[in-house]
């Protein structure tokens, strides 16, 4: 996903690195082994290639609750590292809840907001170093992080369940075991590696034989010209209520399909209608041309049937559709995307459905009419601004492809360097709107102490005013940097209709934030008004920013971002042009107002 806006030829020689988490042992019985413990982080992390950003290392500690010591995006070079390590303290506590630790890593570590590149295809590497047995189960949690693609290592000791540690690395060649962590400075058994030596070694071993797996070893010649494309699933309500709103959903898709790369294989498409049970349309690799789908849409006969099964058709998507021998590119780093129509209640619970396709990585849209549920729509979207109503399906002609954009840019003292960088970005985020036919809406702001508008989403009609604008900016200057201010005024002043915002016609809202550094005021209050709001806000930070303030201020973790400064911005310009494109698959999120009725 994070590849460049223009062509360029990339030469792979060798691996793009690693992103490296250890999982520390750190409850009540392993006080006298964790000097080992750091010992062996130490050694290891000497062997990677941290300093020019090819490997990342993250160290999470552990007992009853996680704590996290460091994100992969906290330090950029060994020595800092080894510092930390050396620093740290024996966390305590009991029980030992490896389950919910592995789940944390899941949901807060192996995440673009704190530093992981898992969907830029860097492979990422989990050393677990354990002392006793789980208080809690391992199996979901190890399951999960198996699906994320996370090469687990789980070393223990002889406190430790060999089952358990099985369970958890990611073959069984990966469970590791030495009789205590002060032995891993020791001659060990033979079965148990010959020393630490021999276990590290094998360990680097096997993550650089993953890696060689994951990377092509031998020069080849990539052309990388635009994003991969995206896996579109529409899941049609075909029950007994909808047949005189069938042929505007039939509609409804053909204009989406419209929108999308289909003949050049970038976008794939799959329809399915539900009732009591899913009628698979047709799958994702069924058609390779946009006019065999829409011949294909226009020929539906409405499937009918009742009573209306919406968890049971969420779940078969989950098993049959969104899997890569129905044509789902998920493993391929390709954004999923399910868009559900559906006019009523669901006989059946969505809740287990919806939370897998949402483990899955399936960004939901959910559109329902009057007879819909309005917290069911929300339970099934991937976030409460993807849960849109119409009043019936003939309505749905309303939701237009529509955008508005505000950047919010730190002109502080510190990013003066960094501003023709941002520059250059926002350029090439506008490149690829649609402005000239007053479908998008472009802003600019700039902020240190105070805000100050460049322009207002009315100011400009035209691409070649915002172009030229955002070329002849100038760095603003001052201190200290008051985001939470900053965005407080975004509320305000230019999220509104008289500054040329259309949040109340139902054009989605987006707001790209580009920060340096740590805010001296509290985004918390106005972090929440934007997004009670409606507003999808991406936040981008270099290593000066902290990213617990950019994941408060994004709408959700997977919307903050990071890069090492703001010349490394174009890095991550495809992975956001790929999250604004799902975002707006002629999918617009409705007001708050309309979706608590």
């Amino acid at each position: 996903m994070a590849t460049p806006m223009i062509p360029t030829v990339t030469v792979v020689t060798e691996p793009t690195g690693r992103d490296v988490v250890f999982l520390l042992d750190g409850s009540d019985g392993t006080r006298t082994g964790f000097p080992a413990m750091q010992d062996f982080v130490q050694r290891v992390v000497e062997r990677l290639s941290v300093d020019d950003n090819k490997d990342r290392v993250s160290v999470v500690q552990y007992s009853r609750d996680p704590a996290v010591q460091f994100y992969l995006n906290t330090y950029a070079t060994k020595v800092e590292i080894l510092d930390t390590v050396r620093g740290l303290r024996h966390k305590g506590g009991r029980p030992l809840n490896t389950g919910a630790a592995l789940q944390y890593l899941r949901n807060n570590v192996f995440t673009a907001s704190a530093g992981s590149r898992r969907l830029e295809g860097v492979p990422q590497v989990l050393i677990l170093l354990s002392g006793g047995r789980s208080s809690d189960s391992v199996d979901a949690p190890a399951s999960a992080l198996k699906q994320l693609g996370v090469l687990t290592f789980a070393i223990g000791t002889k406190g430790s369940d060999s089952r358990e540690l099985q369970k958890i690395s990611h073959d069984d060649n990966s469970a590791l075991s030495v009789s205590d962590f002060t032995d891993l400075q020791r001659i060990q058994q033979q079965l148990q590696f010959t020393d630490l030596p021999s276990v590290q070694e094998q360990l680097t071993s096997l993550m650089s034989t993953r890696i060689v797996m994951a990377t092509p070893m031998i020069p080849t010649v990539t052309v990388v010209t635009e994003p991969t494309g995206r896996d579109v699933v529409f899941l049609l309500d075909g029950s007994d209520g909808t047949r005189t709103g069938f042929p505007a959903m039939q509609d409804f898709v053909q204009r989406v399909v419209e929108r999308l790369s289909v003949d050049d294989n970038k976008d794939r498409v799959s329809v399915v209608q539900y009732s009591r049970d899913p009628a698979v349309q047709f799958y994702l690799n069924t058609y390779a041309t946009k006019v065999e789908i829409l011949d294909t849409v226009r020929g539906l006969r409405h499937k009918g049937g009742r009573p209306l099964n919406t968890g049971a058709a969420l779940q078969y998507l989950r098993n049959n559709v969104f899997t890569a021998s129905a044509g789902s590119r998920r493993l391929e780093g390709v954004p999923q995307v399910l868009i559900l129509l559906s006019g009523g209640r669901s006989s059946d619970s969505v809740d287990a459905p919806a939370s897998a396709l949402k483990q899955l990585g399936v960004l939901t849209f959910a559109i329902g009419t009057k007879g819909s549920d309005s917290r069911e729509l929300q339970k099934i979207s991937h976030d409460d601004n993807s849960a849109l109503s119409v009043s019936d399906f003939t309505d749905l002609q309303r939701i237009q492809q529509q955008l508005q954009v505000v950047f919010l840019l730190d002109g502080s003292d510190g990013t003066r360097t960094g501003f023709p960088a941002m520059q250059d970005f926002v350029q090439r985020v506008v490149e690829r709107l649609s402005v000239d036919d007053n479908k998008d809406r472009v802003s600019v702001v700039q902020y240190s102490r105070d805000p100050a508008v460049q322009f207002y989403l009315n100011t400009y009609a035209t691409k070649v005013e915002i172009l030229d604008t955002v070329r002849g900016l100038r760095h603003k200057g001052g201190r200290p940097l008051n985001t939470g201010a900053a965005l407080q005024y975004l509320r305000n002043n230019v999220f509104t209709a008289s500054a040329g915002s259309r949040r109340l016609e139902g054009v989605p809202q987006v707001l790209i934030l580009l920060s340096g550094g740590r805010s001296s005021d509290s985004v918390d209050a106005p972090a929440s008004a934007l997004k009670q709001l409606g507003v999808l806000t991406f936040a981008i930070g270099t290593k000066g920013s902290d990213s617990r303030e950019l994941q408060k201020i994004s709408h959700d973790d997977n919307s903050a971002l990071s890069v090492s400064d703001f010349t490394d911005l174009q890095r991550i310009q495809q992975q956001l042009q790929s999250s604004l494109e799902a975002l707006v698959i002629d999918v617009t999120p409705e007001s708050t107002t309309v979706l608590g009725m």
